[in-house]
């Protein structure tokens, strides 16, 4: 086991300060070196405090480190920053992850959203990516967004009380502010999906409306932080059960459920087309049914959609 996950383990079991002598024994270390993994473990992000008795473990209920998630640690990576979730996870599952190997970071500076825009990703907010490789065919595909999209909003209202609501494809909304957005990427081996990354961005304690009047956030919808692991853990708990039994027609009845865009004028961009009309339903695969204004129906399967 690495030293520095050792001591971790270490400090979190123990009720109070754990000498340097007491680490240096456990791992066959000096104590200097003892010191310096120390000194690794509060640069990765953790919070320990030492004295002269020696160290102690801070409990941060907000903290992403991989030892804070018990079991499922091995499948997660964290970054205090990179350029984009979705990218690291993209050539983890190119090298063949486990399924649901889940990458979080504290900020990205290449943060995205849909057709290549910028997802504002200060310090405080939620943004991660998990790999999943469910045995569906690529016809489906769309569904596993509508499905994660489905179980982060359920989870938002109950844990916190506020009236999450989705917006096609994947948005989830409060009132009229944006709090969350989902993206996916998709390879295939011949007409099955080989993998599938969820991408999320979630604004839990950042401030979002400082530049985007439109977005808001957990924070300033409940007037508190919120702790962003509990809100984690929760989503993989749900989403993990889904995806062992995926039901194409329970995620589109939820969906439909919890949506506020089928009965509205909208306006969907794509990237060779604009499509006006009427959202009147979604399609066995995850598409939006639009009446057009001559009578016609037309489905987009992808795409930015406007409420009007």
């Amino acid at each position: 086991m690495d030293p520095k996950q050792t001591i971790y383990n270490l400090l979190n079991r123990a009720d109070d300060v754990v000498s340097g002598e007491t680490l240096s024994a456990e791992l066959g270390v000096s104590r200097v070196s003892v010191w310096k993994h120390v000194q690794g473990l509060i640069k990765s992000g953790i919070s320990i405090v030492s004295s002269p008795k020696g160290y102690r473990l801070t409990r941060d209920p907000d903290s992403l480190v991989p030892w804070a998630f018990d079991a499922r640690q091995d499948r997660i990576h964290y970054f205090q920053e990179t350029g984009s979730t979705m990218d690291e996870a993209m050539v983890m599952a190119r090298k063949g992850c486990v399924d649901f190997t889940v990458v979080v970071a504290q900020r990205q500076t290449r943060g995205r959203g849909r057709m290549q825009r910028t997802w504002l990703s200060a310090d405080g907010g939620l943004y991660f990516t998990v790999v999943v490789r469910p045995d569906i065919p690529m016809m489906l595909a769309g569904l596993v967004n509508l499905a994660a999209a489905v179980d982060m909003a359920k989870l938002l209202r109950s844990l916190y009380q506020v009236e999450a609501c989705l917006k096609w494809p994947n948005d989830i909304l409060v009132g009229n502010h944006k709090l969350c957005g989902l993206l996916s990427q998709m390879e295939a081996e011949g007409d099955q999906v080989a993998h599938m990354n969820i991408g999320v961005g979630l604004n839990v304690n950042n401030a979002p409306e400082t530049e985007a009047p439109i977005a808001t956030s957990l924070k300033a919808l409940l007037g508190r932080p919120v702790p962003r692991r509990e809100i984690l853990v929760a989503f993989l708990n749900e989403f993990e059960k889904r995806m062992s039994t995926f039901d194409p027609h329970a995620v589109i009845d939820e969906w439909k459920s919890n949506n506020v865009t089928l009965g509205r004028t909208v306006r969907v961009i794509t990237v060779k087309d604009v499509v006006e009309g009427t959202a009147v339903d979604v399609d066995a695969h995850g598409g939006l049914i639009l009446e057009l204004a001559d009578g016609t129906s037309q489905t987009v399967m992808h795409g930015d959609c406007f409420h009007r």
